[in-house]
């Protein structure tokens, strides 16, 4: 033994695994890790809608700061919400009705360690119906138009498809995985 004294004491292999994910994956830092993997904003369309596709859909959507509840059980999960704003307009050649949308995209995520030394954080893709949206318009015709045209739906579509794209991009693959190992080797100076 060493004559080195240890203020906070000894704790298990098990224990310290235990805490070192407690602080590596909180969810300040799974949040900003989601932020990263989001980004700021995304265009859509335009995209053809209804009959023909001849209403063209474009929208302007804003990503807001994610919101992060870690659960503890066996895994460390996390549900994840990604409040979104988007600004839409449907041409219809004659018309160009607008509508404010206000929507969340919910995720779910799983804390894994990995060989050699690893920590993942594995992000489920969203469906469709992991996006709720609430869209807002100015006028009866636009409503009605948003209604017959499916809209909402292909709004929602169009989000879950675009952020499943952005979870299995390169670089969100690398924002989702820590090599501890590798940082480990980077800085240990030895004594």
């Amino acid at each position: 033994m060493s004559d080195i004294e240890y203020p906070m004491g000894y704790m298990t292999y098990e224990e310290f695994g235990r805490k070192f994910f407690d602080v590596a994956v909180s969810e300040r830092r799974v949040g900003d890790a989601i932020g990263a993997i989001a980004g700021d904003e995304f265009q859509m369309g335009p995209i053809g809608q209804g009959p023909g596709g001849i209403a063209k859909v474009t929208a302007k959507v804003r990503v807001q700061t994610p919101r992060v509840t870690r659960h503890f059980g066996e895994n460390f999960t996390f549900d994840i919400r990604i409040p979104l704003e988007i600004n839409m307009v449907v041409d219809l050649k004659i018309d160009k009705p607008q509508f404010s949308v206000f929507g969340e995209i919910a995720l779910q995520a799983v804390a894994r360690a990995a060989e050699p030394l690893v920590l993942m954080l594995d992000v489920r893709k969203p469906h469709s119906r992991d996006i709720s949206i609430q869209v807002t318009s100015r006028t009866l015709r636009a409503e009605v138009l948003r209604v017959m045209a499916g809209i909402d739906a292909e709004i929602k579509r169009f989000i879950a498809v675009h952020v499943g794209g952005e979870i299995d991009n390169p670089a969100a693959q690398q924002a989702k995985v820590i090599n501890i190992a590798e940082m480990i080797d980077s800085t240990w100076t030895g004594i």
